[in-house]
């Protein structure tokens, strides 16, 4: 199963609360306020992996929780951090936010007192109410700012790209954990000697993400389906895509490592046939054409020898236009012209036919199925990827 799109929802861990507790021990019936500090709250971190190569891990596994920091405890002890939730996705996802949903502070539910006295918040500088009771009491924080504003981040817009991560080892904070509270020992002072509050835990952030994959190859190759794309993959490459002779054998995109003798290597991706329409998410349309935007080049693939009842020079026109009408930015890429199937009869007919309708277009004539012109086709393809300017 290959998932190149999900749509997720995470949440960070909410800090702990803070204790309210005093200091007993012999001879000390009555000491000073001793109440821990609560633990923060786990994140939710995105990490680049190279040797993922879709999303199926969030396809079964979409809610992501990340855990709660530690309550804080008498005698100082303050409470456990939670674990950052570390997520590993491929090299050359793309984090979409749709929905901000930060939460306010949790109130309290004991019994409390009618009394309240308005002090500062520790957090933020606002006005904060100090709630009373015979246990212990809350500090509870009446600002109305979200879980993003806490983590020192403005909330995004629905739809807003937050991140892409393109290099192996790279991290995004997804969502922030929340900070813990303090406990009553940092609220003793001269004239207030027995604080009986602390205050709770922030809450973690938390929003809904939509994953877009879009593969990180140097060449794309592109042709009409049944063209002799996944039969050229398999040719230059030890990739094994399925091969038939019928149109959309290929479903989703396939990865191939060029490998020379000098050890230099060049990713390549095969992608599902393009046909007419696909720049309006005819077919598999959008779902693929995605995955060329990061190639240094593309490959036009070219059936010359018009085995589906296709001119080779209409395929080749329509292929242009469609890249232009998905990204002017795809057609504007440099690109490589290679004519396939040149061990069929009508091929070279067609080949002289093709370089007269379309002039000023270098074609490359291979035949993929049975090896021929592959040499002159590596030492091209890697001249024009260390030509073609960084993406």
């Amino acid at each position: 199963m290959f998932i190149d799109e999900i749509k997720i929802f995470a949440r960070a861990g909410h800090g702990g609360r803070g204790c309210v507790a005093f200091h007993r021990e012999k001879f000390i019936p009555k000491g000073g306020p001793s109440g821990g500090n609560g633990g923060r709250g786990a994140s939710v971190i995105l990490q680049a992996d190279h040797d993922l190569n879709n999303l199926i891990a969030q396809y079964f596994n979409p809610r992501l929780m990340a855990a709660d920091g530690g309550h804080g405890l008498g005698k100082g002890c303050d409470g456990a951090a939670g674990k950052d939730l570390v997520i590993k996705v491929p090299c050359g996802t793309m984090v979409w936010q749709l929905e901000s949903t930060g939460s306010q502070f949790p109130t309290h539910t004991g019994d409390e007192e009618a009394e309240t006295e308005v002090v500062p918040s520790s957090f933020s500088g606002r006005p904060i109410v100090k709630a009373a009771a015979n246990a212990r009491a809350v500090e509870i924080d009446l600002s109305k700012d979200t879980a993003a504003d806490h983590a020192g981040r403005k909330p995004v817009p629905k739809g807003e790209l937050v991140a892409d991560l393109t290099t192996d080892g790279q991290q995004f904070v997804l969502c922030q954990g929340g900070r813990g509270g303090l406990g009553n020992r940092n609220f003793a002072t001269a004239r207030r000697q027995t604080p009986r509050f602390a205050q709770p835990g922030e809450p973690g952030a938390e929003s809904e993400f939509r994953l877009e994959l879009r593969l990180m190859a140097e060449v794309g190759l592109v042709g009409y389906p049944n063209a002799g794309k996944s039969t050229l993959l398999a040719a230059i490459s030890r990739a094994r895509p399925k091969i038939a002779p019928y149109p959309f054998t290929t479903l989703h995109p396939q990865i191939g490592i060029l490998e020379y003798p000098d050890f230099h290597r060049i990713t390549v991706c095969d992608v599902p046939g393009l046909i007419e329409g696909a720049h309006r998410n005819v077919g598999l349309g959008h779902a693929f054409l995605r995955h060329i935007e990061r190639c240094k080049i593309l490959v036009l693939l070219v059936d010359m020898a018009g085995t589906d009842g296709r001119t080779p020079w209409d395929d080749h026109a329509q292929l242009l236009q469609e890249l232009a009408l998905y990204d002017e930015a795809l057609a504007a890429k440099p690109r490589l012209v290679v004519a396939n199937k040149m061990d069929e009869p009508a091929a070279a007919v067609n080949l002289k036919k093709f370089k007269r309708r379309v002039p000023k277009t270098p074609v490359l004539p291979i035949s993929a199925a049975f090896g021929e012109g592959m040499d002159k086709f590596l030492r091209t393809i890697r001249k024009a990827v260390e030509a073609a300017p960084a993406t």
